[in-house]
């Protein structure tokens, strides 16, 4: 069919015709994400592109994008009448972003951290003022492990807890650091200044590392899992016994580790 009797085809359709019946309706919202679409792919676009995209009378177009305008899922551009996709697409998909669950997401990159490191690899999410592991996998390294799945940890002994303390929003943090802080070997920072600089270095190399702070003869490191909107909604870690994770080894797994936040982040919505 050629677009001269595609034009000759089109029906003026008045919006008694578009709202007649569940057939009608159903045809209107899939006209309408169409719109959506063609703007995606085409960044920007008039009335009567959009119109020949769909195969329907420009009033119809116009309806249409009219609808999506008062929604804020389309925009316009007051000089030059082009339509593109508005703030509330953003919206939208934030709110598809944070339905993902990060722990379906992580498992297989963090099957394939531990394989690939042959220790102990988790992912944590912030729990009030605790950090709780809803993710786990073992390398060939840690048969004997002990089990952190489901486990409240400390923030400030801990790898995980550290990077989504040093994430939160400053006063939320500062409230933290303000409270008595529990110690659990002689290495466990308490001190508010000392704490409140290794949060800073935290977030400046992109990893937390944390030797014999929760546990005599335990070192980990951990990284931020990003969302779609650069909010860090967990972390992803690897632990094991000091002498196989030692400060030598530590650095490495530190970047192996963030790259595997980076990984997970990506899926989770981040860099799109």
């Amino acid at each position: 069919m050629t677009r001269t009797q595609k034009q000759a085809d089109r029906t003026e359709e008045t919006p008694e015709r578009l709202g007649r019946g569940a057939g009608s309706a159903v045809q209107s919202v899939d006209r309408a994400v169409s719109v959506l679409e063609i703007l995606a792919r085409l960044g920007e676009a008039g009335v009567t592109e959009i119109a020949d995209e769909l195969e329907v009378h420009k009033s119809t177009a116009f309806r249409l994008l009219g609808v999506l305008e008062n929604r804020g899922l389309v925009a316009q551009a007051k000089d030059r009448g082009k339509y593109f996709l508005g703030a509330g697409v953003l919206r939208l998909a934030g709110a598809a972003a944070v339905r993902l669950d990060i722990s379906q997401e992580g498992v297989g990159v963090c099957r394939e951290l531990a394989d690939e490191l042959g220790e102990t690899a988790n992912i944590a999410v912030l729990d009030d003022t605790a950090a709780v592991n809803i993710m786990q996998a073992r390398g060939a390294a840690s048969v004997t492990a002990q089990n952190w799945l489901g486990r409240r940890t400390p923030l400030h002994a801990t790898s995980s807890g550290k990077v989504l303390l040093a994430h939160l929003p400053e006063t939320l943090r500062e409230g933290l650091l303000a409270r008595t802080l529990p110690r659990f070997t002689e290495r466990t920072i308490t001190g508010t200044a000392a704490l409140r600089a290794e949060l800073e270095t935290v977030v400046e190399r992109g990893y937390a590392i944390a030797r014999e702070e929760l546990e005599l003869g335990l070192a980990a490191t951990a990284a931020p899992v990003r969302a779609h909107d650069g909010r860090v909604i967990g972390a992803i870690s690897v632990s094991g016994p000091v002498y196989r994770l030692d400060a030598d080894r530590l650095p490495e797994l530190a970047e192996r580790t963030a790259a595997a936040a980076a990984e997970l982040s990506r899926r989770m919505g981040y860099g799109f």
